[in-house]
């Protein structure tokens, strides 16, 4: 008998589902970890919402466990590496809450420019403060969009309906995708200054990270409104709450923060903001649509096999393309750091013996790596494929059963609006990954956890400046590579580097090198063998 455990209070659906598969569903919510591993045992599936933390010692108790599933997008909760350590699938519902999410983005905007909260709060007391509260039209206006993921474009739509201009920002957006959705595609400085509200629908990633913040409120209009219910840490709250008090923008509505629930409120005594506690998923059919999409997908997979919405799965393929499958994704990822435009199309050329084969997985690890860390959603081999499409990316496969000097050789190439970028990359016989060319520049780096890679112009001298200031810096370089596309000319320059580097210390890099074109920080997760 298979058997689930439903471990966080969700819809009755769930279970239901599940018994009507004939699949035995407990539910048992509100325990500690210690109780859950006291009697996990035997469980071939856990369904958790946000409050069960699926731990390590939770899955090793199991040891029959075969899927663990969120019901809701994030899956912070779960311990994803050691649930992929031992073979346990993770799935989530990523889809269950995106209209619920959208509405409250346009609840909240609509609150704000007609001042609806504040209205509601005086009526309450009595008061009829009708000329106090005269707001504004968002017809005519134009809106900011800063992320155009499915819930910033259900937010597009409804306000294109409304009579507003859209301003995109979104570095994955291609301009072919802005003209289909009948926006304008900008960078966000741009988008903050032309926009009247600005609404933020990004992921919270190191890169979005204070992403809006006081030389971004700067910029903005002083009837501009901000509308965050994303996530939060993304908009500066500290920042936001100077810019209210002294009237830099004219308003703002916030549904996530930084710490949640709300220990110190930066926004206290504040009349122009309106603050609603993390409600953006909180409806009554969202909720009922993540445990029912959740239960199904454990139904498809614990009875047919099929496998939707995996968050962690691995491709068995040829042995031979494994190790490859795996430096795509390295060289993916490094691609997708130094690029920095939004891709159009996606290249992958395979030259050598394992050309004959279907490499179809090698551009999908590619893809998966150059996306990871800069979408909202989960990238994974099983989604990359879509998560392109939606972003208006085209994958396309050059084949070739000759290659240069080598046996095998992988070239990606991004293809931006700014024109190409390309790495060229192999596998010694010992199954060590060399990366053999960067944007047609011969070079040869064995890919580490940290590189320092820039791009100036050829002359003397510079390569001391470089060392002197890492080692002030107390910045350890563990290896080094030069190529350069002519005497004289340009040269590329990766540094092996064991410590990070500071932007302060990038930032006095720049002021060192004259003529540096780019300077970028790449992290990337190789192993010592791929």
């Amino acid at each position: 008998m298979t058997r689930v455990l439903i471990a966080d209070k969700m819809s009755e659906r769930a279970e239901e589902i599940l018994h009507e598969a004939g699949i035995e569903a407990d539910v048992k919510t509100g325990r500690s970890e210690a109780e859950i591993v006291a009697d996990v045992a035997g469980y071939d599936g856990i369904i958790v919402r946000s409050a069960t933390m699926v731990t390590k010692a939770v899955i090793e108790a199991a040891g029959a466990l075969k899927v663990v599933g969120r019901a809701g997008v994030g899956v912070d909760n779960i311990d994803l590496e050691a649930a992929t350590s031992a073979g346990v699938l993770v799935m989530n519902t990523p889809l269950g809450n995106i209209r619920s999410a959208a509405e409250h983005s346009i609840a909240m905007l609509l609150s704000l420019a007609r001042r609806i909260p504040q209205a509601d709060s005086d009526m309450k007391q009595g008061l009829w403060t009708k000329k106090k509260h005269s707001g504004v039209e968002v017809a005519g206006k134009i809106l900011g969009v800063v992320g155009m993921g499915k819930v910033g474009m259900i937010v597009t739509k409804a306000f294109q309906g409304m009579g507003m201009e859209v301003l995109a920002a979104d570095p994955l957006m291609t301009a072919r995708r802005a003209e289909e959705l009948g926006v304008e595609l900008v960078e966000l400085p741009e988008l903050l200054e032309r926009a009247d509200f600005v609404t933020v629908h990004a992921p919270l990633t190191e890169g979005t990270r204070g992403l809006i913040g006081p030389e971004e409120f700067a910029k903005m209009k002083p009837a501009a409104r901000l509308v965050n219910c994303a996530r939060g840490g993304i908009v500066d709250e500290e920042a936001l709450a100077e810019a209210l008090r002294a009237g830099t923008i004219a308003g703002a509505a916030v549904d996530v923060f930084s710490e949640e629930p709300l220990k110190t409120n930066p926004f206290e005594g504040i009349e122009s903001i309106v603050m609603t506690p993390h409600l953006g998923a909180s409806t009554e059919e969202a909720q009922v649509k993540v445990a029912e999409d959740i239960a199904r997908q454990f139904v498809a997979y614990l009875v047919d096999g099929d496998i939707q919405n995996a968050v962690n799965l691995s491709v068995t393929i040829d042995p031979d393309l494994r190790e490859y499958a795996s430096f795509a994704e390295v060289m993916g990822s490094f691609l997708g750091q130094v690029t920095g435009a939004a891709v159009k199309r996606l290249r992958l050329g395979v030259y050598g013996r394992i050309a004959s084969r279907d490499v179809s997985v090698l551009v999908i690890s590619a893809l998966k790596g150059m996306l990871a860390g800069t979408v909202a959603e989960t990238v994974n081999l099983v989604n990359a494929v879509d998560v392109a499409a939606h972003h208006g990316i085209d994958l396309t496969t050059d084949k070739n059963s000759q290659a240069r000097n080598y046996n095998n050789v992988m070239v990606l190439t991004a293809e931006t609006r700014e024109g190409e970028r390309s790495i060229a990359g192999t596998l010694f016989e010992d199954r060590t990954p060399r990366i053999l060319a960067f944007d047609g520049v011969d070079i040869d780096v064995r890919p580490a956890p940290r590189l320092l890679t820039m791009r100036y112009p050829d002359r003397p001298g510079v390569i001391g400046k470089l060392g002197t200031t890492l080692g002030n810096a107390r910045v350890n370089i563990a290896d080094m590579a030069v190529g350069r596309s002519s005497k004289a000319g340009l040269a590329f320059v990766v540094l092996t580097v064991d410590d990070p580097v500071p932007d302060e210390v990038i930032e006095q890099i720049r002021g060192l090198v004259e003529g540096l074109e780019e300077i970028h920080l790449v992290n990337l997760d190789v192993p010592d063998r791929i």
